[in-house]
């Protein structure tokens, strides 16, 4: 009798155990939650975290609070969501170039993306830009590829920095082209605007939303976009896919968890955060900041973009021999 009574509570208490991670999903949020930054205050991606955290803690009905983090690629902010408990109270806002382009570049990281981050939803996605400066003789990507191999060595590209997205674009166009024009990389994407707008400076890169002054007032000339559709407030501007030179992949922003967070959490997270991109106030939000809102549609979905960005990323990386010196 006592045997089968200890066997009894034994059995129990296993089954308790293992309901316990259920019970605790379902109960879920019953704190504050931290959205991890690994971008300064006041950036244009500061300004998407912060309004994505108060409308999600609206629809948690808990504090969703951003924690800037910023620096080395990411990898300080990133680091901070990998090592923290994977019970849905700490997340991360980032995007593309920090999850898949930093361990593309560099030999050694801290942490593996994709076995120790669960991806739960891409919020937005939008291009990168390509303008030239107005004395150059060409209106659009083919007549840059053809006046660039016209004139080998002689002109140069400018980006935010080496390893930017629109250095690896680059790049792989250099290949795709047998183009021969080698790399500037600059402080940042005003610095590059601004030679790029006197002339000093004959091509460059851009995120979607620092050029527009610069374009409305005619002061340089955008000629071609990355991604899988044109830009909001700049629709006549082609993409590269439209000019002949079709991209792999497209910039992003989304969220992640700390892998082995409960699926409960993962997908409720993520059906609050598409509900929350579909609002027509966030839709506005979104032109306004040149980007479109994610087709994607479940974590799994997102977490197929992340592996494949990553594959694609280091391909580019390994074949154009670039080096951070890591």
């Amino acid at each position: 009798m006592k045997r089968r009574t200890l066997i009894t509570h034994s059995a129990l208490a296993i089954a308790a155990c293992a309901a316990a991670p259920f019970v605790a999903a379902q109960q879920w949020p019953t704190k504050t939650i931290t959205m991890v930054l690994p971008a300064s205050a006041g950036s244009g991606t500061d300004i998407m975290a912060r309004d994505l955290a108060k409308r999600l803690g609206d629809a948690l009905q808990q504090p969703v609070i951003v924690d800037n983090k910023p620096g080395a690629s990411g990898i300080i902010g990133t680091q901070i969501v990998v090592r923290a408990p994977s019970d849905g109270y700490t997340l991360l806002y980032t995007n593309g170039t920090n999850t898949v382009m930093a361990p593309a570049l560099l030999k050694s990281m801290p942490y593996d993306v994709l076995s120790d981050l669960q991806p739960v939803a891409q919020t937005v996605t939008g291009g990168v830009m390509l303008h030239v400066s107005n004395d150059l003789p060409v209106k659009n990507l083919k007549e840059l590829v053809a006046y660039v191999k016209a004139h080998p060595d002689t002109l140069a590209y400018g980006s935010w920095a080496v390893g930017s997205s629109g250095h690896l674009v680059m790049e792989w166009l250099k290949q795709e082209t047998g183009m021969k024009i080698p790399h500037t990389p600059y402080r940042n994407v005003p610095q590059l605007l601004t030679e790029l707008a006197s002339q000093q400076l004959k091509i460059g890169w851009s995120d979607p939303i620092a050029p527009q002054p610069f374009i409305e007032s005619g002061r340089i000339r955008p000629i071609a976009v990355i991604g899988d559709k044109r830009l909001p407030r700049n629709p006549d501007v082609p993409t590269f896919g439209e000019q002949g030179y079709p991209f792999e992949t497209v910039g992003w922003f989304g969220v992640f968890a700390p892998k082995g967070t409960p699926k409960a959490i993962v997908q409720r997270l993520s059906d609050e955060i598409l509900r929350i991109q579909q609002g027509p106030e966030v839709q506005e939000r979104l032109k306004f900041m040149n980007v479109s809102d994610s087709k994607l549609k479940s974590p799994d979905e997102f977490a197929a973009v992340v592996a494949n960005d990553l594959k694609v990323w280091k391909k580019i990386v390994t074949d154009a021999n670039i080096s951070t010196g890591n």
